[in-house]
């Protein structure tokens, strides 16, 4: 808006052509908004700079007008990339943004519920590495919580995607361009750690490779704990050591992938030409790779934005029974699969 002049409910309803009422229900969460009257009100908030009177609805609801958002690891692209657009679906609801990084631990988890509890702030968006391990229980479905990721029991409001057809998707990708003895970095359930994205994603990988009557051979899957470019590299190499021939690496996430570039060239293992290379989530640096990398590219914001969503609505109505909301993902083809691939021999 021109001059110092601070926007209110009334010009976004103005400028977005609906009613103050329609304003505030999409600012609250409280009653819900169809999808292009919502889109056509956010947008307007962001084109006057909106901002929600936080210290005014805190003194009429008790509440803090603070979130929080735990991730397990924070110096990842796809946290870093998913949390930006957390903030800024949060911040046409009127939330501040508290962050956390649980680093996989229930302890961590436990302090963060038991502050929601005590009001210090109004809800959590949580990814629980394993939720047979998270501190989230059924005692605690009244507690203003949102999973997101990949969990196998809906014990709260989740946000996640269809890993296992994202992951099924990829493979038969390489299969097509033709891969026979595909290796998995992620996936190692006897030497990494099962968690729901990777027993999932497995999971995929597995039901693509039946289909196609190819072997899932368990030397050619790979683990590291930390899932990061460094994670990534560690585990290829790990691969490359068991001296087991391979024509393809699926990455179960793009920084997974983005580490086995690195040790393949290193190696000098030409890709696409000897070895295809896939990633997962799409995040910015799989397209400025050596080569770019093919990935199953998953809607951000939208996936931001129905977590927010959510929240604000289970913050109004504690109540409410647990939605599930799986936000759609497509392949992105890039040139690290663009060829058909010689494969990688042992000793040559």
């Amino acid at each position: 808006m021109a001059g110092s002049t601070r926007a209110t409910m009334r010009d976004v309803a103005a400028l977005a052509g609906v009613s103050t009422k329609t304003v505030s229900n999409v600012v609250t969460g409280t009653v819900p908004v169809n999808a292009d009257t919502r889109a056509r009100v956010e947008q307007a908030m962001r084109k006057l700079d909106f901002v929600p009177n936080l210290s005014a609805r805190s003194l009429r609801n008790g509440r803090s007008g603070v979130i929080a958002v735990a991730l397990p690891y924070l110096a990842t692209s796809f946290s870093a990339e998913l949390l930006d657009h957390i903030v800024q679906a949060a911040r046409l609801k009127g939330f501040a943004v508290q962050i956390e990084q649980t680093g996989s631990e229930p302890r961590r988890e436990r302090e963060l519920l038991s502050r929601a509890r005590a009001h210090l702030i109004d809800g959590l968006i949580l990814n629980p590495i394993r939720l047979e391990d998270s501190a989230l229980t059924d005692a605690d479905r009244q507690l203003p919580v949102v999973l997101i990721g990949e969990v196998e029991q809906q014990v709260a409001d989740h946000v996640g995607i269809d890993s296992v057809a994202g992951a099924a998707e990829m493979t038969r990708h390489v299969i097509e361009r033709g891969a026979r003895r595909i290796a998995v970095l992620g996936g190692d359930e006897q030497h990494g750690i099962a968690t729901a994205t990777s027993r999932l994603r497995l999971q995929g990988v597995r039901q693509a490779l039946a289909e196609a009557g190819l072997p899932a051979d368990p030397r050619l899957t790979a683990n590291h704990a930390d899932w990061t470019i460094a994670g990534g590299a560690e585990a290829m190499i790990e691969l490359l050591s068991r001296g087991v021939a391979f024509d393809a690496v699926l990455g179960f996430t793009d920084s997974l992938a983005t580490g086995a570039l690195h040790a393949l060239h290193g190696r000098g293992i030409r890709v696409p030409e000897d070895v295809l290379v896939t990633g997962f989530d799409d995040v910015e640096l799989s397209r400025f790779t050596e080569p770019a990398l093919s990935t199953v590219q998953i809607d951000r914001a939208a996936f931001a934005g129905a977590a927010v969503d959510l929240l604000a609505e289970r913050i109004a109505d504690p109540s409410g029974t647990p939605r599930s909301i799986t936000v759609p993902h497509r392949l992105v083809v890039r040139d690290s699969t663009r060829a058909t691939p010689g494969g990688w021999i042992p000793g040559s």
